[in-house]
C-alpha cells in the first residue's frame, strides 16, 4: 500500500488495476474528457462492466460527499475519532447490529 501511495507507476501494483487508479484519478480532474475508448482499455485489461460501475459509482460518491461537506461546513473529524471508528469497523464491522 505504501508503496503505491508514494509512487504508484513504480509499486509492484498489477497494471490493471494501475489502469483503473489512472481512470479514477482522470474522472477527479479531467472528467468533460474521458471517452468510450477510456473504458473499452479497460475492459480490453479485463474489468467488467460491473466493476467500472463500482469504479465509477465510488468515486462519483466520494466527491460528491466531499463537495456536501465543504459546503455545509460539516466539521472533518479528529485524527483520534478517525482511528477509534477504524478499530470499531475492523471488529465489528460498518453496520451496526
Amino acid at each position: 500500500m505504501e508503496s503505491v501511495l508514494l509512487d504508484m507507476e513504480a509499486s509492484p501494483l498489477p497494471e490493471d488495476q494501475k489502469a483503473l487508479l489512472r481512470f479514477v484519478t482522470k474522472m477527479n480532474h479531467q472528467t468533460a474528457h474521458i471517452t468510450a475508448a477510456d473504458l473499452q482499455s479497460l475492459r480490453d485489461l479485463g474489468w467488467t462492466d460491473e466493476a467500472l460501475y463500482y469504479a465509477i459509482t465510488v468515486c462519483a460518491l466520494f466527491n460528491f460527499y466531499t463537495r456536501w461537506v465543504d459546503a455545509t461546513g460539516v466539521h472533518a473529524m479528529s485524527d483520534e475519532a478517525h482511528r477509534k471508528r477504524g478499530k470499531t469497523s475492523a471488529s465489528t464491522g460498518y453496520i451496526k447490529k
